[in-house]
């Protein structure tokens, strides 16, 4: 069970344990990072077959727990069943399968090719391993608190690493739900165990014995941590902030496009990173665009926000962009401290703070645009590289387009949904952060590899340069192996071998 167990709610089967825990200690931090590194090491051992089981049992559990998953969503969040079964149930559960499917062949050993072995390494042979990391720490974000968690929790597991997890302060109810089912599905309380979710327990995981860290949150705080770790040299994976752009192209489908960045501005209220914040439209389909947009956002109504601060700040956000020229899409009285009335700022320059700050609240801004190259130059003022969309009926101009993105991400003709197929990664670049989550290349983070070599035979001939005998003779053999290998014109590459075989013999000779 969790490390500390406080009230209770009874929903289906499982019975939810949501923590109250006691301040923690370092000592006992400590305490609990040796035992999960012990834990590990065993559980390391095991067959990534047998590792595999406990993740199938895992995706299981999703299905028959569905009921206590709603309520502590519910009860974090206010977030409907439906939207926590299509944005957090479903997409965890094809990220195990996928798991289930290539994680075996991802994590097997690589023996490399006799074709790549250089000449001068023959008789070896090498293999890469894909090795655990050891314990993996993992700060967990709220705005999806089963998916973003669960999605990483679970590879790092089946690489076969120990998992210390500190969840959201945010988000309790939800943490002690996904925690049980992965004590339920069977892997050890000592491999994976939760701390207390508070800021207090995250700063001191920055201090403690672990080898990588997975952070999902806000630049500001991906930055601290960095410096944080890099004292210690300690790796990490930073999922941070985006603030995304979505292209509507003079040839796109505008009504479509108009429902996608709808959508994408206020999926989850607001409260996504992926969420689409500025909107270049070029001016062929501008105002048809805009009106397209007026009649989707004329349904809004106001929404309450996990964080009252992000109400405050998209207050600012667009009150700055309207004081500097901007226009509302539709003039909206606004709401309290904790509820947020999804707002676009239409005639938006890229330069407002509006399209350069992230922000977790269903707001957006529009920005007109002549040509491609325009909208790149406008895209490229604001520091994150997290997603982006493009609207287009030409797909070869939308992947060329694509190309020239920074984004980690790129999805034509829809928004956001895409970025949760399993197989593909998940990551950004600059503000947004580095290294992936999900997919193969999410799987592969939770490793290190290591290179074992063999050699048969007792023919060594690279141990004579230490000598420094025979130095005329050995150059002459280097030389050989250099041009045989790398010469321009196959007459000096035989030239190169006639060299190599001469101070070979030699070199025998002496070695004989």
């Amino acid at each position: 069970m969790p490390l500390a167990v406080g009230s209770e709610i009874a929903s289906g089967n499982l019975l939810v344990t949501t923590p109250t825990m006691p301040p923690n200690s370092l000592a006992t931090l400590d305490d609990c990072l040796a035992r999960a590194r012990r834990a590990g090491a065993a559980w390391s051992r095991l067959s990534i077959r047998r590792r595999l089981s406990f993740v199938r049992s895992f995706r299981h559990l999703l299905v028959c727990e569905c009921e206590a998953l709603y309520a502590a969503v519910a009860r974090d969040l206010d977030k409907p069943s439906h939207e926590t079964l299509a944005c957090e149930i479903l997409p965890l559960a094809d990220a195990c399968r996928f798991l289930e499917r290539r994680a075996a062949s991802l994590l097997r050993p690589r023996r490399l090719s006799v074709g790549l072995r250089p000449l001068w390494l023959w008789g070896q042979s090498d293999t890469v391993l894909r090795r655990p990391r050891g314990v993996v720490a993992i700060i967990g974000t709220w705005n999806y608190p089963l998916y973003l968690n669960g999605t990483q929790i679970v590879q790092a597991l089946t690489v076969g690493n120990a998992v210390v997890w500190k969840p959201s302060e945010v988000a309790p109810a939800s943490a002690a739900v996904l925690h049980d089912l992965l004590l339920c599905a069977g892997f050890p309380a000592e491999l994976c165990p939760m701390l207390e979710p508070t800021r207090q327990a995250g700063e001191a995981l920055l201090e403690a014995d672990i080898d990588h860290l997975v952070f999902t949150g806000s630049a500001a705080t991906g930055r601290a941590i960095a410096r944080k770790l890099g004292e210690r040299l300690i790796p990490s994976t930073l999922e941070l902030s985006g603030c995304d752009a979505l292209f509507v192209l003079n040839d796109a489908d505008v009504p479509l496009a108009a429902r996608a960045a709808w959508f994408g501005a206020t999926l989850n209220r607001g409260q996504t990173c992926l969420a689409s914040r500025r909107i270049f439209v070029q001016r062929d389909v501008y105002s048809a665009f805009v009106e397209a947009l007026r009649s989707e956002a004329s349904r809004a109504s106001a929404v309450a926000l996990a964080l009252p601060a992000q109400s405050q700040l998209a207050a600012r956000l667009v009150r700055e962009a309207l004081a500097e020229g901007g226009r509302l899409l539709l003039e909206q009285s606004t709401a309290g401290d904790d509820r947020c009335v999804p707002q676009v700022v239409i005639d938006a320059r890229p330069e407002m703070a509006l399209c350069r700050e992230a922000s977790f609240a269903p707001i957006a801004a529009v920005v007109p645009f002549g040509s491609v190259e325009e909208a790149l130059g406008m895209e490229q003022q604001c520091p994150y590289a997290l997603g982006a969309s493009i609207f287009t009926k030409d797909e070869r101009r939308a992947r060329h387009l694509a190309e020239s993105l920074r984004a980690g991400m790129v999805t034509i003709n829809d928004v956001i949904v895409s970025t949760a197929h399993p197989a593909t990664p998940f990551g950004g670049r600059r503000d947004s952060g580095w290294g992936s989550t999900q997919g193969a290349e999410g799987l592969l983070e939770m490793t290190v590899p290591q290179v074992v070599s063999a050699r048969g035979g007792s023919f060594r001939p690279h141990y004579e340069l230490a000598l420094g005998q025979d130095a005329r003779r050995q150059e002459e053999m280097l030389r050989g192996l250099l041009q045989s290998g790398h010469a321009p014109t196959w007459f000096q590459r035989l030239r190169g071998w006639l060299r190599l075989a001469r101070g070979a013999r030699h070199l025998l000779e002496r070695v004989g």
